[in-house]
């Protein structure tokens, strides 16, 4: 993605094709059925992909990870970025 990701709107979405599990603990795993492959998330990435599947807002996200975590909203943009940039690299998720 060559543009900055903009935080305070609606951007990305999962592809209907790509399922998710959640394992104790908080980490999960996702599925893409049309390649079957699978990726192993950390918790803060669950965490993410659960708020992208109910079509939370980046600045909501950001809201959700400070809350969980206790870091800056800078950490949580960063990391966020960082997630999205993977998710959108490996085609997990589209724009909105």
């Amino acid at each position: 993605m060559s543009r900055d990701i903009e935080f305070n709107s609606h951007s990305l979405s999962p592809y209907e094709h790509i399922v998710s599990t959640d394992f104790e603990g908080g980490e999960g795993v996702l599925v893409d059925l049309n390649t079957k492959k699978y990726y192993q998330l950390n918790e803060t990435a669950m965490l993410v992909w659960r708020c992208l599947e109910k079509g939370a807002t980046n600045r909501e996200i950001i809201g959700e990870m400070t809350a969980e975590y206790n870091v800056t909203q800078e950490r949580a943009a960063a990391s966020l970025e960082k997630l999205l940039r993977h998710f959108l690299s490996h085609k997990l998720v589209r724009e909105r």
